[in-house]
């Protein structure tokens, strides 16, 4: 069945050249246009679409109002904003409603690639088998009230690392974890910080949001009733996969964005795991011995008595929080890569290399089968050469404590 893709703009003469850019998808994509907000919702209203594109400055209801209407009344269309506005207001008004960003002028390529992978990701979190787990758990974990405080100084008239350090600063544990990376070897700082507000100045935000989103999510589920549920070493593997696919991103040279990106999507890309323990710790018992016992990958044995597994479950909840795509596509995908439509180096890839070679290198750590390089992936993607580089930036990591 063709996807449904409605594309807004007040110029009649972007809209023609989008539909002469897009001619190639006519047989994949059923495309409409809009030249307004009001006319979109009309649209809207008289079939079901599978994905929005908008442009920010409108006359009349913008971009930003049409995607927040959108969002209220069909939450599961996809939201995408194809404008040459970059203005931090608008940008901040965009952070809770909209799934991609991108700036004009844009190539066809880039919208195809990214309208194709926020459907995929869609698909993924509207399963029947991850819908049958989650309605097995009787609550999953709300957004931490820290993140949320931070996310309403980040879209304040007058956002500042200054606040945001502030409020870090009234929690105990969120300091203490603050202060002891920014003083780690990691970050190869000569002088050690012991204020919690000049930490988050010199981590930034990106880094500082995703340490907040996790410390809070473990220390939620650190009393799990599992036997064998080790937190302090998921913690631990956690850390390191996210440090390195910092590492990673910068290595390859990713954006500043995206190497943050990759930090998050690393120290989250097991949360899915802290839910199913949580949540369903008899059933997930039974997955750890089978794990165990069978020598399968842990996933692998979640699916056998789920029909979905950790990876899908953390990528849902990531994605009811409205993080950004890219960190929840490399949650849902990081066993499996090649399932995701982009073939670009991404944070993706980036946390699907450090978490296997964690695995492969840990190998006296192992409670299950070791999880495995997606080599024909990476030969795909013209990446094989590079694996002896990254195995170096591992090692790096490692020996500075995984950091």
């Amino acid at each position: 069945m063709k996807r449904r893709i409605l594309f807004v703009d007040d110029e009649p003469n972007v809209l023609q050249g989008l539909q002469r850019m897009l001619r190639s998808m006519r047989n994949e994509w059923d495309m409409h246009f809009a030249g307004s907000g009001e006319e979109a919702l009309s649209k809207l209203e008289e079939a079901p679409f599978d994905v929005i594109v908008s442009d920010m400055r409108m006359p009349g209801m913008n971009g930003a109002q049409l995607l927040r209407e959108v969002a209220r009344r069909y939450p599961n269309v996809v939201r995408i904003v194809l404008s040459g506005h970059s203005d931090r207001e608008y940008i901040l008004q965009l952070v809770t409603t909209t799934h991609q960003y991108l700036a004009k002028p844009c190539e066809a390529e880039t919208i195809k690639d990214t309208v194709n992978r926020a459907c995929a990701l869609r698909d993924l979190l509207t399963s029947k088998e991850l819908s049958a787990v989650v309605s097995r758990i009787k609550s999953l974990p709300s957004l931490p009230s820290l993140y949320m405080r931070i996310i309403e100084v980040l879209q304040s008239d007058d956002p500042s690392l200054q606040k945001i350090g502030e409020i870090v600063s009234e929690d105990i544990a969120m300091s203490a974890k603050v202060l002891q990376l920014v003083n780690s070897s990691f970050f190869g700082i000569a002088r050690r910080i012991s204020n919690p507000v000049q930490a988050v100045m010199f981590l930034g935000l990106e880094t500082v949001k995703a340490l907040v989103l996790s410390v809070q999510i473990f220390a939620k589920w650190e009393h799990s009733k599992v036997q064998g549920f080790d937190i302090e070493r998921l913690w631990h593997h956690s850390m390191t996969v996210g440090a390195m696919a910092k590492r990673l991103a910068e290595t390859e040279q990713l954006s500043a964005r995206e190497a943050d990106e990759a930090f998050t999507a690393g120290l989250l890309h097991d949360v899915g795991k802290l839910i199913l323990a949580a949540s369903l710790p008899d059933t997930y018992q039974k997955v750890l011995a089978a794990s165990k016992a069978q020598r399968i990958p842990l996933w692998r044995a979640e699916e056998a008595v789920f029909g979905t597994s950790h990876a899908e479950v953390g990528a849902y909840l990531l994605g009811l929080w409205g993080l950004p795509t890219s960190i929840v596509e490399a949650v849902a995908w990081h066993h499996r890569p090649s399932l995701c439509p982009a073939r670009t180096f991404c944070p993706l890839t980036t946390v699907h290399v450090a978490n296997a070679l964690w695995h492969q290198n840990i190998p006296e750590q192992q409670e299950d089968a070791p999880q495995t390089l997606d080599t024909m992936l990476m030969e795909s993607m013209g990446l094989t050469e590079r694996l002896p580089a990254w195995q170096s930036v591992y090692a790096q990591v490692i020996t500075q404590g995984g950091k």
